[in-house]
This record gives C-alpha cells, sequence and structure tokens, in this order.
C-alpha cells in the first residue's frame, strides 16, 4: 500500500466504489472465466485493459500463492488455457500447492505441452 493511501478518505464518488462482485471476487471460479464472460464482465472497466490472458495469470499467482489443495481443479483447468500465458502461471501455481494431484495434472500436461516456456514452467514446477 503506498504510504499517501494512509491520509486518503473514503468517497461517496459513485465511480470509486466497488462494482457488485468485484469487490471480493472468488478467484476459483475466475479461473475458468471465458473471453465472452471476462467481456461482458469488465465491460466499461479498467481492468479490461489486461486482457483476460493478464487477469487469469494474476489470478492463478494468487491461487498459488494462497497455496491450498482446493485451488488445484481450477488451475488444472488453467493447464489447458489456450493462452500460453495462463497455463504457464498456472503450472507455477501447481507447483507452489504441490499436492499429489497438482503433480500429476503437470505431468499430464507435460506429455502434450508444445509451448516451451510452459514446458520450462511444468518442468520447474516438478522439480520443486
Amino acid at each position: 500500500m503506498c504510504p499517501w493511501n494512509s491520509f486518503a478518505e473514503t468517497t461517496g464518488e459513485a465511480a470509486f466504489i466497488p462494482r457488485a462482485g468485484l469487490d471480493g471476487p472468488a478467484l476459483i471460479e475466475w479461473m475458468g472465466m471465458t473471453q465472452e464472460e471476462f467481456s461482458r464482465r469488465f465491460k466499461n472497466s479498467p481492468i479490461k485493459r489486461t486482457k483476460r490472458r493478464g487477469l487469469l495469470r494474476n489470478v492463478a499467482i494468487a491461487l498459488g500463492n494462497w497455496g491450498s489443495a482446493e485451488a488445484v481443479p481450477a488451475l488444472v483447468g488453467g493447464l489447458n488455457d489456450a493462452e500460453p500465458l495462463v497455463r504457464g502461471h498456472a503450472a507455477w501455481a501447481l507447483g507452489r500447492i504441490g499436492s499429489d494431484a497438482a503433480r500429476e495434472a503437470l505431468r499430464a500436461r507435460l506429455a502434450v505441452e508444445d509451448d516451451a516456456w510452459v514446458v520450462s514452467e511444468i518442468t520447474s514446477s516438478l522439480e520443486s
């Protein structure tokens, strides 16, 4: 948090009030967000600038840092995303969780992955 923000006062300005459903998102659900859902949910929002792949990359990082086995099924879905950026960060997150199910999913994806960077992330995750 920026130190200057500690002096900030809450505003009543409508543009700064969190939109319904965006002030405490269920990241597990977000990991499976399609392009259409992303476009609809974030229409007229600055989040759209990150693009879906950027948002899901951040979601994967957050889930990996959380480290809960609850996130494994969502991250396994991320291993099959069309975007290498999402697949690679899902692999990293699964490596951080390190459960048997996470490692099994990583080994299965390694057998079919064709992106060199994603293969590197999977390999690193399996070695850690």
